[in-house]
């Protein structure tokens, strides 16, 4: 059962009984109790082979229908299938400041943008971060830009998310024999003793990372990207700046490994405490072939000292046995949707692989 505030959803053998002993047991006043349609702002529908899908299109609609034609008297512009333009700058605008009431309206957006990312459109997730950084001060430019985001949703507003069960096949990916002893010792995965014990069926975790250098062409500083599947359904994603300058591809997607080991961590811990039996390996996929090499090989060195906990960490996951690294072209990687600015025609293929859409986006 989850819990957001006061609303509740709920899988059990026997809805009925269970909302029957919330009632009568527990004394809860329920309202709309049914299948699941519509929760916080997304839509609850199932395919015609039966898959769960999520999508926040309502929310959308109601968005763009009332607060934003509210703020601009019109609907936002549908000519656009990417949220900002194919190497755009946002950080270089020397549009003149907005004032107060700008700055409201641009933060009410950003707002917004922000939910839709918890509900599940990761595809503006570059961009609102990106533009999120200048809430304080927006210019006109970025207004402009926000207003782009909206209209390419409007445009775009069908994409659903598919809750897909199946384990992925990995039975082509070849084993790695190497000798980590000599370098991490006995190394092992460091799980909770206090969890519960698993129950039910098991999960396989998938992990893709990537990382975009010289993004902020004002500080230098690249982006990192990750974007986590159990089984075959999205379950998180991420894109941030990085906290420091690197100067070369190298530095920034190991430091981009680093945050996706962390992060595997981090969700296999929390699927143990929740009892969810989880497969030995994650595989986590990158598209820089350096850093594969570099982390999976005994005997790599490395040259660039600052970048040596980076390194080690990701290295260290890999000795334990419950990392799997390995290497995928760029235009098969979908973190690269988190990473950078895009333009439609080159991360269709990806779009529609993540993104159960329904109808024609350039109709």
């Amino acid at each position: 059962m989850a819990v957001y505030v006061d609303d509740l959803t709920f899988a059990v053998k026997d809805p009925e009984a269970f909302v029957k002993r919330l009632e009568e047991v527990h004394k809860f006043k329920l309202k709309g109790t049914g299948p699941l349609k519509f929760h916080l702002g997304a839509n609850f529908e199932r395919d015609p082979d039966g898959s769960l899908c999520m999508s926040p299109k309502t929310y959308i609609e109601e968005f763009l229908t009332s607060s934003y034609v509210r703020m601009f008297g019109e609907s936002p512009s549908t000519r656009y299938h990417a949220p900002l333009e194919h190497g755009d700058h946002p950080e270089l605008d020397t549009s003149e400041l907005l004032d107060q009431d700008g700055i409201d309206q641009y933060q009410s957006l950003i707002g917004s943008l922000q939910w839709l990312l918890t509900l599940g459109r990761f595809d503006i997730q570059v961009a609102v971060m990106s533009l999120s950084s200048f809430c304080v001060a927006p210019r006109h430019g970025h207004l402009n830009r926000i207003k782009r985001i909206c209209g390419y949703l409007k445009n775009m507003k069908n994409f659903n998310l598919r809750f897909c069960t199946h384990h992925p096949d990995y039975s082509d990916i070849p084993e790695d024999h190497q000798e980590w002893f000599q370098v991490y010792g006995d190394a092992k995965e460091n799980l909770p003793h206090n969890a519960h014990k698993p129950l039910g069926k098991s999960v396989t975790l998938t992990h893709y990372v990537d990382a975009n250098l010289f993004h902020d062409a004002l500080t230098g500083r690249s982006v990192k990207a990750c974007l986590h599947f159990i089984n075959g359904t999205p379950i998180e994603w991420y894109s941030k700046k990085q906290a420091t300058v690197e100067t070369a591809t190298y530095g920034s997607e190991f430091v981009a490994a680093r945050t996706c080991v962390e992060q595997i961590i981090d969700l296999r811990t929390t699927l143990c405490y929740l009892g969810v039996p989880v497969n030995e390996k994650s595989y986590m996929f990158g598209d820089n072939e350096s850093i594969v090499n570099s982390s999976k090989n005994l005997y790599s060195k490395l040259t660039k000292r600052h970048n040596a906990l980076s390194y080690h960490c990701v290295r260290e996951a890999i000795a334990s046995g419950f990392v799997k690294f390995t290497y995928i072209p760029g235009k098969i990687n979908p973190a690269d949707i988190l990473s950078k600015y895009w333009s439609y025609s080159d991360v269709k293929d990806l779009l529609l692989t993540v993104f159960h859409f329904q109808g024609d986006p350039l109709k």
